[in-house]
């Protein structure tokens, strides 16, 4: 089992900045690709950026240029920079983690999400 908290949520007036992190811990080995979805209501779920073990990142077109992924793995935490927030960027976050099983698939497991709130 993996457990995955997020932090760094809250309100921000839009062109400020917030940094999201994720915490994992449990059985953390093998863990693979990890990343950031959000949901708002009224909408489906997007894939915001995910980040491979090897560092190979990811962006949805609605974010490139003000979002940053990245990852330290020796501390298992993976964090999301935003920068320029809109207030179209309201949703909550949700962090993941894919991790190998023994039947060589993955399973995903997901925090328990973190609000970001941009408005003026």
């Amino acid at each position: 089992q993996v457990q995955l908290v997020e932090s760094g949520g809250g309100l921000v007036q839009p062109g400020g900045s917030l940094r999201l992190s994720c915490a994992a811990s449990g059985s953390i080995f093998s863990i693979d690709d990890m990343g950031w979805y959000r949901q708002a209501p009224g909408k489906q779920r997007e894939l915001v950026a995910s980040i491979a073990s090897s560092g190979t990142t990811n962006y949805a077109d609605s974010v490139k240029g003000r979002f940053t992924i990245s990852r330290d793995n020796a501390k298992n935490m993976v964090y999301l920079q935003m920068n320029s927030l809109k207030p179209e960027d309201t949703a909550g976050y949700y962090c993941y983690a894919d991790k190998f099983r023994n039947s060589g698939y993955k399973r995903r497991y997901w925090g328990q999400g973190t609000q970001v709130t941009v408005s003026s």
